[in-house]
């Protein structure tokens, strides 16, 4: 693997190889509990604690762990840092606790947690293990925040509970459905889509790219 800066560990993740945004991974929490904000910020940083501390615990062991065991034990780490992560939201928030359900347990066989241990945590040291996974770990925060603002904002009517629509505005009821979910999903994949499409059409006209103005066309 190239060598990269502390900065471009850190930042790979959060954008330019977001696990949601770009990725795709983490389907399931970030279809499921993106209802309210609340509920995202507790998903993204309970799973950015298991990423980070799992993925620094297999770097530092990486050379203790047999291959023929290897997934085996990804997961055994990541479901002892789970149960870690179970206990504090439920000790801190017992409403955000019975209102993720099941979804903290299911962190176990989150993708994103497996995919940066085997790609990355498990062929490079501690300290840039630790930046990728807290990139990758906050990338999936911000990408549950911004769906949570637009269906609990648009669902509700408010955001964290304090209401910001106006008295007249009648809350969307799908958004806080299952459909919300994958409706808002597409919409914020649109905008990244389109931002990266237009961000490449302005570097190809900078640089006087044959074709650029009639692409942007």
């Amino acid at each position: 693997m190239s060598a990269t800066t502390p900065r471009q560990d850190f930042l790979r993740g959060v954008w330019r190889e977001n696990p949601v945004l770009v990725q795709t991974l983490g389907m399931c929490p970030t279809l499921a509990v993106t209802n309210t904000v609340a509920n995202c910020v507790a998903m993204g940083l309970a799973t950015t604690l298991v990423l980070v501390f799992s993925c620094v615990l297999v770097a530092w062991w990486k050379k203790r762990i047999p291959n023929e065991v290897r997934i085996t034990a990804f997961v055994l780490i990541i479901a002892t840092f789970v149960t870690v992560a179970d206990m504090l939201i439920e000790g801190l928030s017992p409403t955000v606790h019975r209102a993720l359900g099941p979804f903290i347990a299911l962190i176990v066989v989150n993708c994103i947690i497996l995919a940066r241990q085997e790609a990355f945590a498990a062929k490079n040291p501690v300290g840039r293990a630790a930046l990728d996974a807290l990139g990758s770990g906050f990338g999936f925060t911000i990408a549950l925040f911004l769906m949570g603002v637009v269906r609990e904002g648009l669902g509700a009517g408010t955001l964290l509970g304090v209401r910001v629509m106006p008295a007249a505005f009648q809350p969307w009821g799908v958004m806080m459905m299952p459909p919300g979910g994958f409706l808002t999903l597409a919409m914020v994949l649109l905008v990244v889509r389109t931002l990266e499409r237009r961000k490449a059409e302005r570097r190809r006209a900078a640089a006087g790219a044959p074709g650029s103005a009639k692409e942007a066309a």
